[in-house]
């Protein structure tokens, strides 16, 4: 099959434990970009924790695309726009704020360019700004500080403590997705956010169709990509849940699997 699209996932995925994309990896996506293939970078990151990647592989000359917060927006780089987006509910901002306060977790979301927390000193806020390369900024009130559409908000706390509260927030926002993307995240979507929805809507937009896409993914918030690609390929350090539904396994991400699945498949 002649693969048109090849979404990305980022931690786990196209970078290594450093969170680097090594050099075999990126010359491997530049050869493959000079032949055709338009890269997609698909992430529960926030835009500006992508697009320094997507500048590193030179996406824009390319035409690539982002699809930041899990596919809630997405970013045509060649154009410079966002396609189309989904966000909170605005009115949902203040429980959210209340339910985080009433269980004793941090909470943030993105706004301008930054993380927006009432709590910065938090270690595991601090994690989410490192690994996104932005700056945290205080508000005295979350809920009042919030003055625009935002995609995604995070709550944060020790492990165990977010085993507990999971079940209670899920049962507290029936109408939007709750889930645990690292055991110290608790992410708050809007309901039906998904990676494998917003690339059918991509296709759809590039007039392609499923079989021209191929998908690498180690993770749970994968798991519906690779199952929904023509091409689905699970990294070797992959959850079992990708595994299970994927097409083939490449090397891990410590590895250059990535670089591998395209020689093997597409190049």
């Amino acid at each position: 099959m002649n693969y048109r699209l090849l979404a990305l996932d980022l931690d786990g995925t196209l970078t290594n434990s450093q969170k680097i994309i090594t050099p075999k990896t990126r010359e491997t996506l530049l050869e493959a970009q000079r032949q055709g293939l338009r890269l997609v970078l698909a992430s529960g990151r926030p835009t500006e924790g992508i697009l320094h990647l997507a500048r590193e592989l030179q996406m824009q000359e390319y035409g690539g695309f982002v699809l930041a917060f899990n596919g809630a927006r997405v970013l045509d780089l060649a154009a410079g726009e966002i396609l189309w987006q989904q966000t909170l509910p605005p009115d949902r901002i203040p429980v959210i704020a209340g339910l985080a306060r009433q269980h004793g977790v941090g909470v943030l979301t993105y706004l301008d360019g930054a993380v927006l927390t009432e709590t910065p000193e938090d270690p595991y806020i601090g994690i989410e700004c490192r690994v996104n390369g932005i700056p945290c900024r205080r508000a005295e009130d979350f809920a009042a500080a919030v003055t625009g559409l935002v995609p995604k908000c995070l709550m944060t706390g020790d492990g165990d403590h977010m085993a507990v509260i999971e079940p209670l927030i899920r049962e507290a926002l029936p109408d939007l997705s709750v889930y645990r993307s690292e055991p110290y995240f608790l992410e708050i979507m809007p309901k039906g956010v998904d990676k494998a929805r917003t690339l059918e809507q991509l296709l759809r937009h590039l007039g392609l169709i499923r079989q021209q896409l191929a998908a690498c993914g180690d993770g749970f918030n994968d798991v519906s990509m690779v199952a929904f690609a023509g091409l689905g390929v699970a990294m070797a350090n992959a959850n079992p849940a990708v595994l299970e539904v994927a097409d083939a396994v490449t090397l891990s991400n410590d590895e250059d699997g990535v670089a591998e699945a395209v020689r093997r498949y597409m190049l």
